[in-house]
């Protein structure tokens, strides 16, 4: 393994950039596509449509969804049928566009198996403690006085900042739990993200969190997470949020700064919960909330205005008692 050298001058956010600028023409040959458009023009990253940027590749296989990608960010769009090219972009025609984006991605982020416990890629400072049996990818770095228990696991690319304590049977860098439904079955969605630890962050023990599919998985300086927490791909928890034990966080979700999540709560995929909202133990949050207030039941409300709904429930068999007589 690596130690770092000056640790703290570097820059945590790592965007989904590929290797080096790849020219169009290239990337055609590679999945067999036609180009439409511009065939001068250079892909810089690969991403998926919510977190696209100027130069990144995406694609869009559904009819209904095809003025959102001609309109976004990218640059460069894989799809499955001919339409007008707009003005600064290009257009990759193929018969299956998600398999397309799958093979660039295998292409540019090929699949490594571990082969020894701690990569000799890895960057990791001389002040942090390793305890037996923990296994650490390549293109992992982990910053200064760091404490990381016996049997944890961190995947290829993972960033993890100081301080940070990683329990027992952590997993890291998990392959996210994303799908493309077709008619021979379930395809995986190849990840081309990371994960990102930052300061002061505590991960209870069996607690996993997902790589990022096109983006970041981020857990925000000085998070706490409890044991058995799962996190989904592209996820972004605020800074000095609370989580308590079994509860799981969907996919593509924002938690703002100072969040607390009480015990077995559930939050669902592409959803904000607002800075400084507390969610009682159980509830499940299934559309965005706003920050400040505090939330319970399934679905997520108010909890005042579900504790009333809770009492007058309770009242309710005395009067339809009173009412039969």
């Amino acid at each position: 393994m690596k130690e770092i050298i000056g640790w703290k001058h570097i820059k945590f956010y790592i965007k989904m950039n590929l290797p080096t600028p790849i020219a169009v023409t290239e990337l055609a040959q590679i999945i067999s596509a036609e180009i439409i458009g511009d065939p001068n023009l250079f892909a810089t990253g690969i991403n998926e449509i919510h977190h696209v940027r100027p130069g990144d590749i995406t694609f869009v296989d559904v009819k209904k969804y095809f003025d959102k990608a001609l309109n976004s960010n990218a640059t460069i769009i894989i799809l499955n049928e001919v339409v007008d090219c707009p003005e600064g972009k290009v257009l990759l025609l193929c018969d299956d566009p998600f398999m397309a984006y799958n093979d660039i991605v295998k292409t540019y982020r090929p699949f490594r198996p571990l082969t020894v416990n701690i990569s000799p890629e890895a960057q990791i400072a001389s002040s942090t403690i390793i305890e037996p049996n923990v296994v650490i990818g390549p293109n992992v770095t982990i910053g200064e006085d760091c404490y990381i228990q016996a049997n944890a696991v961190i995947t290829g690319h993972v960033v993890i900042g100081n301080k940070v304590t990683i329990e027992s049977g952590v997993v890291i860098g998990t392959d996210a739990f994303y799908y493309k439904r077709t008619e021979v079955g379930h395809i995986k969605w190849r990840a081309a993200g990371s994960v990102i630890i930052e300061d002061n962050v505590d991960i209870g023990s069996t607690s996993t969190i997902n790589i990022g599919v096109s983006s970041d998985t981020i857990i925000g300086e000085g998070t706490k997470l409890d044991s058995q927490i799962q996190v989904g791909h592209d996820t972004v928890i605020g800074k000095r949020c609370i989580v308590a034990a079994q509860s799981a966080i969907a996919g593509n979700v924002i938690i703002e700064d100072d969040v607390v999540l009480y015990g077995q709560v559930g939050v669902v995929q592409n959803i904000t919960i607002g800075a400084k909202a507390t969610v009682l133990a159980k509830a499940l949050v299934t559309k965005s909330i706003e920050g400040g207030k505090t939330y319970f039941g399934a679905p997520a409300n108010e909890y005042r205005e579900v504790y009333k709904e809770l009492a007058a429930l309770r009242k309710l068999p005395a009067l339809l008692r009173k009412l039969r007589s």
